[in-house]
């Protein structure tokens, strides 16, 4: 069997070496022949990292499969998520209910939970949805950052546990690496250990194609603790493992392995990273590793081991639930790990004042109200009003404040928000400029696949920011973001509405959401009280006074000047209706018959928005008139951008004055009925 000797790390004393080899042969061989059955997968890592696997979870990882949502286990997270079957294999052999070995044998299949790449929605013990490298590990910061503050609000007693990562060389090359490892190694998180495969391949062939980075010394710059091991010796793991246990800084543990670790011609070569080994290949494995069992069969006494270890943590379990049981804050405690709200007054007065200046405002009804909110800000607290009065900063010396100076790591504050989600007790939120949701996209899009409760404060959201110029104004952003399944983007047209709106991004607790805000002050539409009714994602504003002929449809801030155009057009005796749209996910839940009262087909439907018109016609139709901006911006003041680009309320009325004058409504009629949806 090959074995890798690392120069200048001596072989320590074995600790059950022969039980713990036979118990990650169990892993390889379920990975070899999961991948093999399904013709796909990824059998490399999973085979190169058993042995580390095998250490971690028989020796140090506290968790119970008899209680996976233990609050205070010990969270494993696969960065490296493209070695799936790792985690599959260890949760079934540690005694899971699932994956069951028929849905191990189902690998990769419609309906089985043994995902390509694992899925926290799928299975109990996937502490969250990995695959796109990286972001398990930036994910994990925010767990490990979750546990250190709950622990400094309810104790020891409660909350004391760890954080471990497996990643590989790609979640290492990824950008958002660098933020992660940055912002762990400045908030002193200790309790969180990186498990690195460090294999020397890449899907290309050997990383030394594409990267001379020194790992341990970057690390070590960032502050981290680094130790060293041979991956396929289980006592050198178990020292690395332990060293980093005893450290107060966060740890690195490169472990050295070898791809394919078993397989007589593809160890040690990309040929096994996302290929089946084929069943020539996979019996020379087995024979190597000594491996006899049938395929997905693994002999009794290797599964009683497992089973064995999987127990381990059962007594520790218990005990919390007895200090839970006698703790005088545990009905608390449950309350927010459970995420139930209290009852909430968010309502605000009436003002002429910016969306992100209102979102503030009822930022300190939120921030008082729920004790669980962690905000933080992209290095743009004063521009996002993410920061409310007395509201402690969060930092490695005050674990138990609630607000995050993330720096300039948009991509990485995504993430870690996606890990205090996922940690749960927490409800995270942060802020950034709307033109940087390019950096956050890929964590907001596993947010959305996670159904996490994350909230997003995006400022400065349309050419309305002015002089920065069309660098920093969104165009194309509302569309890009409404484009992504499960998040949704709220844009308020004025203060009250601001407040409906985190309301529901609160209330909201298995969606992500974004709230979309200005930077200019806009004009108070609404009084205070009464019903939420951004919740229908949209309502009725303006109600035409005579015969309605056009309905205006606007969101955010161009709804104050959609208001002026309606009452222009009423001036001249054109029925003018203007509907607040602040949700389309909310808009477009609502029956058919209801969209259709407020928008209907029978008149001339306008959409005013400073973006992109694309998807626009979901809401007034093909035929409807488009008012957007599909192009970049400029640098100016702001209202004279908006006179600029047609988005003054004579300008408006103007565009809808043409349409009709071109026979919009002898059209319309032809087509009465039509729907938009």
């Amino acid at each position: 069997m090959q074995r890798r000797r690392i120069k200048g790390i001596g072989v320590t004393a074995a600790i059950d070496a022969g039980r713990l080899a036979s118990m990650a042969n169990a892993i390889r061989a379920l990975a070899m022949d999961a991948v093999e059955a399904a013709n796909s997968g990824h059998p490399g890592m999973p085979m190169g990292m058993a042995d580390v696997a095998t250490v971690l979870f028989t020796r140090y990882l506290k968790f119970d499969p008899e209680a996976p949502d233990w609050p205070d286990r010990d969270r494993f997270v696969l960065s490296a998520g493209h070695g799936s079957m790792l985690l599959y294999a260890v949760l079934h052999l540690a005694g899971y209910a699932r994956p069951t070995m028929e849905d191990i044998r189902q690998f990769r299949q419609l309906h089985s939970p043994c995902a390509g790449h694992p899925e926290a929605t799928e299975l109990e013990g996937v502490e969250t949805t990995t695959g796109p490298l990286g972001q398990g590990l930036a994910t994990a910061v925010g767990m490990a950052i979750a546990e250190r503050h709950l622990n400094a609000i309810f104790g020891a007693d409660l909350v004391d546990h760890r954080t471990f990562v497996i990643a590989g060389d790609g979640c290492l090359m990824e950008g958002v690496s660098h933020e992660a490892i940055g912002l762990a190694g400045h908030l002193g998180l200790g309790r969180l250990i990186l498990l690195f495969d460090d294999n020397g391949i890449s899907i290309d062939g050997p990383t030394s194609l594409a990267t001379s980075e020194d790992h341990s010394a970057r690390f070590a710059a960032a502050g981290w603790h680094v130790e060293v091991c041979d991956g396929h010796d289980v006592a050198d793991i178990d020292r690395a493992i332990a060293a980093a246990l005893a450290d107060p800084r966060p740890s690195l543990v490169r472990c050295r392995t070898i791809i394919g670790f078993g397989a007589p011609t593809r160890a040690g070569s990309e040929k096994t990273h996302g290929s089946p080994l084929g069943a020539a290949e996979v019996a020379g494995a087995k024979a190597r590793l000594g491996w006899t069992a049938p395929p997905f069969e693994v002999p009794e006494p290797i599964l009683a081991e497992w089973r064995r270890a999987g127990a381990r943590g059962r007594a520790a379990r218990k005990a919390w639930e007895a200090r839970l049981a006698a703790h005088p804050e545990a009905a608390e405690f449950a309350r927010r790990m459970e995420g139930r709200l209290p009852p909430l007054d968010l309502a605000i007065a009436p003002a002429n004042v910016a969306s992100r200046k209102a979102s503030e405002m009822v930022l300190e009804k939120v921030n008082a109200q729920l004790p669980e909110t962690i905000g933080g800000s992209a290095d743009l607290t004063g521009s996002n009003n993410t920061r409310t009065a007395g509201l402690a900063l969060l930092t490695k010396a005050t674990p138990g404040g609630r607000y995050l100076h993330y720096g300039i790591r948009e991509f990485g504050m995504a993430a870690a928000m996606n890990g205090m989600a996922l940690h749960g007790g927490i409800i995270p939120y942060g802020g950034t400029f709307l033109v940087f949701s390019d950096y956050c996209r890929p964590a907001l899009r596993l947010a959305a696949l996670q159904r996490l409760g994350v909230i997003h404060v995006m400022t400065h959201d349309s050419i309305g920011l002015g002089e920065d110029g069309p660098t920093h104004q969104p165009v194309e952003h509302l569309m890009a973001l409404r484009a992504i399944p499960g998040l949704v983007v709220y844009r308020p047209a004025d203060a009250v509405e601001t407040a409906e709106c985190w309301e529901l991004a609160l209330m909201d607790r298995q969606r992500p959401s974004v709230l979309a805000l200005s930077r200019q002050n806009l004009p108070a539409l609404r009084e205070a009280g009464g019903p939420n009714r951004a919740a229908g994602g949209g309502y009725r504003l303006v109600e035409a006074r005579g015969t309605r002929r056009v309905v205006l449809v606007a969101t955010g801030s161009e709804v104050a000047p959609a208001c002026d155009a309606a009452a222009l057009l009423e001036a001249e005796g054109i029925g003018c209706d203007v509907v607040s749209l602040p949700s389309w996910t909310h808009f477009l839940a609502r029956p058919a018959e209801e969209r259709l009262a407020l928008v209907p087909p029978d008149v001339l439907r306008v959409s005013v928005e400073a973006g992109i018109t694309l998807g626009w016609e979901r809401i007034i139709g093909a035929d409807g008139l488009m008012i957007g901006l599909n192009q970049f911006g400029a640098s100016a003041p702001a209202a004279v951008l908006f006179r600029h680009f047609g988005f003054t309320g004579e300008a408006i009325a103007d565009r809808v004055r043409t349409r009709l004058a071109n026979g919009h409504e002898e059209t319309e009629g032809r087509n009465r009925g039509a729907r938009a949806w």
